[in-house]
């Protein structure tokens, strides 16, 4: 690296991304000094112009960006007279208050309500005149440096906090009783507690704060470490040579931050509860005297916790001071040394962490961090980097790393520092067990506890998600960031990117399969300045933004920007989802188990693929909306012929459509104003070929088929039946016509012997037929002529025309 010194680190780094060695001599030199490589001019203007301007068009740029004061973009904005620097938050695990660590005060905000911020009670917490001298004797400035400047503010149990403040260059803590928000005495014959080791002196130093125990462990909900928060560019810290014991304390108090006035004795501690003062070593050196912490996190069910810094590397040989990312980590459990590292840590390891990108710089000055719980109960860290070789240029990285590849690289092989050389080589011994830096070391020798003394720096790096950046711009300088995990209508779930810029802006993006999408910009103030804070409740659906001169609060979701389901899906915002029925775009989590109804496109952001396209079955009802946006306009719509008769118009022109056999095509409702005619929806309406409701394997009509089997069973079971009856009927008027098998035939009427008039009845002539004979004979005929038709209904014989011969 050495060799590169008089080209500079920019020309050196774009000439190797280039691949550009001619003329260089690149070969070991074994002690000798190689002549620094001339890069000629037109190198320069390649390396100077042309790769960054080919960088920023492939970066991705906000879709939509809102200036100050935007009405399309609410705010709501919080602040008071004569108190500024909002730098801490702490949110109540109901999310309805919101505690705010200013200069010289302490505030509890009602926020109860999104759109709402009320001041619920205050406290003044200034320094005493006597300190503000001390601070002014310092040379410090009693214009912005000697005041009482909030760095932690931590819930100790349900109703006290624990709360310290630079308090001019002389750290102070205290607590605050909820109940009456006042503070309590120390009971040890001070006003305050000595907050060295827990605060930093300085109030631009970098922080980070943490309370992990019982009450602490709650500090995670939702992914969010509520109880770390930043300054400058970091988060609350604690160290203390005589920390205060705080038995009555629901966990112990972890900090990173820097412990004496001049700034260079960085610590990592733990203090309150009831266990011994543990912190790290500034002799042995096992941080960098420039080290900035920038967030802590301790993640459920794990013995650990994990700090995220920047020092400059001592095991590189650079010219110049170089700058490392890190993550150290030490073990809850962890009790210190007997004899040896005695109130010592025993577990602290330390590795860098990687993100670059080819073409850039490599990012290694980190700015904050943030920890997103995963479903399996392990984390996903987030970070913000920027470069110390931008040559003028702002430039930032967002990188993710997995909590499996921290703890891979912590198992791994360590760094020694061999002192004949004073060159970082590999530890090449034999192994140790237990393993020395584990969190089951326990009580252990004196031999593993020498070796951690000189074996804190792992040999191992720990890289990021995807190998690379998920985010890279080199228009601005991230320096906050918080993650969020929400659910599209579909089931899908995305991560959301708040990141916050050194200049007052807001970056929404989503991060997708392929690469992040940035959904909107905001700029927070009407003069840029820096954000000092972001806070997440995921609840309320709010985003909280602190800064110096007050508190903003955020909606996470803008869906009613859009006016259209193109508009809604193109800008590809999880949060938002296009509600056909209501035609409008609205918050996706109000999508109900019945989805159909609710558009949206993350991935891809298509409508074509999406909007007013629609497959239902055949017999489904349709209902196509048509959004009135004008009361003076007159709507109709147009449809494919073969929908005709089966649509329904309704009196808010939604036409209604029951899908059947050719009706596909497209239905369009279209307004008409001053005689000026648009079409203000659309639908692309196809046939769904017999597949399910969503595309994929054809249904089964097991269902159907045994439905119209039985009813078809049913149907010929009935007929049956009615063609019995048909047919004893018939039967019994067969037996009326004939007579023949009627049982009891009515008497016959006696016959008249003798004439009416009086007169003598003729004899019959020979070979005729008596009466009786006749009646006889008729009878029989009677019964012979059942052979014939028989009309039922009208009572009548039809007897072929034969027989009447």
């Amino acid at each position: 690296m050495s060799r590169w010194a008089a080209l500079g680190m920019g020309e050196a780094a774009c000439a190797l991304t280039l691949g550009l060695s001619a003329g260089m001599v690149v070969g070991p030199s074994w002690g000798a000094s190689l002549p620094p490589p001339a890069m000629p001019a037109a190198l320069r203007l390649l390396c100077g112009v042309v790769v960054p301007a080919a960088l920023l068009c492939a970066e991705p740029l906000p879709r939509v960006t809102f200036p100050s004061g935007d009405p399309r973009r609410t705010l709501t904005h919080f602040s008071q007279n004569n108190i500024s620097h909002y730098d801490i938050f702490l949110l109540d695990e109901s999310e309805e208050e919101l505690y705010v660590g200013a200069r010289d005060w302490v505030l509890a905000l009602t926020v109860g309500t999104p759109g709402s911020i009320r001041a619920k009670a205050s406290i003044m917490w200034g320094a005493t005149d006597e300190k503000t001298s001390e601070c002014a004797f310092k040379k410090k400035s009693q214009e912005t440096e000697c005041f009482n400047f909030i760095r932690v503010l931590v819930a100790l149990n349900q109703t006290h906090l624990y709360v310290c403040g630079t308090y001019a260059f002389s750290p102070a803590c205290t607590y605050i009783h909820l109940e009456n928000f006042t503070l309590v005495p120390s009971g040890r014959g001070q006003p305050f507690l000595d907050g060295k080791g827990q605060c930093p002196f300085d109030p631009q130093h970098t922080y980070t704060a943490l309370l992990v125990g019982e009450y602490g462990a709650s500090d995670f909900a939702g992914g969010l470490p509520s109880l770390g928060w930043s300054g400058g560019r970091g988060w609350g810290v604690l160290t203390a040579a005589q920390p205060p014991l705080c038995p009555w304390a629901d966990g112990e108090l972890y900090a990173g931050t820097m412990n004496n006035f001049q700034g260079n004795e960085p610590i990592i501690s733990r203090s309150l509860g009831t266990r011994t003062l543990l912190k790290t070593d500034a002799f042995l050196r096992w941080l960098s005297a420039d080290a900035a912490f920038v967030a802590s996190f301790s993640i459920p069910e794990d013995d650990k916790v994990y700090f995220f810094f920047e020092e400059t590397a001592d095991e590189f040989d650079f010219f110049e001071k170089l700058l490392v990312p890190r993550v150290a980590r030490v073990c809850k459990s962890d009790v210190g040394g007997e004899k040896l590292l005695q109130k010592k840590w025993t577990t602290f390891l330390k590795a860098q962490l990687v993100c670059s990108q080819t073409g850039h710089f490599p990012f290694n000055v980190i700015h904050h961090a943030f920890a997103l719980l995963r479903h399996d109960g392990r984390a996903d860290f987030y970070a913000v980097f920027t470069s110390q070789w931008q040559a003028g240029r702002a430039g930032s990285a967002v990188c993710a790393y997995r909590q499996e590849d921290l703890e891979k690289v912590f198992e791994g092989k360590y760094k020694e520092l061999n002192k004949e050389s004073s060159r970082w080589t590999v530890y090449s011994g034999p192994d140790m067990s237990p393993r020395p830096g584990s969190c089951s070391m326990g009580a252990s020798s004196d031999k593993a506890l020498s070796f951690m003394k000189d074996h804190f720096l792992m040999d191992g790096k720990v890289s990021p998600m995807r190998g690379q950046p998920l985010l890279v711009k080199s228009d601005v300088t991230y320096t906050r960031i918080t993650v969020h995990e929400t659910r599209g209508v579909s089931g899908t779930t995305y991560r959301v990117m708040f990141l916050a810029t050194a200049d007052g802006l807001l970056h929404k993006a989503v991060e997708l399969s392929g690469g992040a999408h940035i959904v909107e910009s905001i700029q927070l103030f009407a003069r840029p300045e820096p954000v000092k804070n972001l806070l997440l409740a995921p609840g309320k659906g709010i985003l909280y933004v602190g800064y110096s001169r007050g508190v903003l609060q955020v909606p996470l979701a803008n869906c009613s920007l859009h006016q259209s389901c193109a508009e809604c899906v193109l800008a590809r915002d999880p949060y938002c989802a296009w509600h056909s029925p209501e035609g409008s775009c609205r918050p996706a989590h109000l999508a109900s188990e019945s989805k159909s109804a609710w558009l949206q496109d993350v991935e891809t952001g298509n409508p074509g693929t999406v909007c007013h396209r629609l497959s239902p079955r055949l017999n489904a009802v349709v209902p196509l909306p048509c959004p009135r946006h004008s009361a003076l306009a007159t709507y109709s719509w147009q449809q494919p012929s073969g929908a005709q008769g089966h649509t329904v118009l309704q009196p808010d022109h939604t036409l209604v459509v029951i899908m059947q056999q050719g009706m596909a095509g497209t239905y369009k409702c279209q307004a008409t104003e001053n005689g000026y005619t648009w079409t203000v929806a659309q639908y692309q309406l196809r046939d769904s070929g017999g597949d399910g409701p969503d595309g994929g394997t054809p249904r089964s009509y097991w269902l159907e088929f045994v439905t119209v089997t039985v009813l078809l069973a049913v149907t010929l079971t009935a007929a049956a039946c009615l063609a019995l009856l048909t047919y004893r009927d018939q039967l019994r008027a067969r037996s009326k016509v004939r007579g023949c098998s009627t049982p009891h035939s009515p008497p016959a009427r006696p016959r008249e012997k003798v004439p009416l008039n009086g007169g003598t009845r003729e004899p019959p002539a020979p070979g005729a037929a008596t009466e009786e004979e006749e009646e006889d004979e008729g009878s029989q005929a009677c019964c012979l002529q059942l052979d014939g038709d028989i009309d039922v209904d009208n009572n009548r014989l039809h007897v072929p025309a034969g027989d009447r011969a």
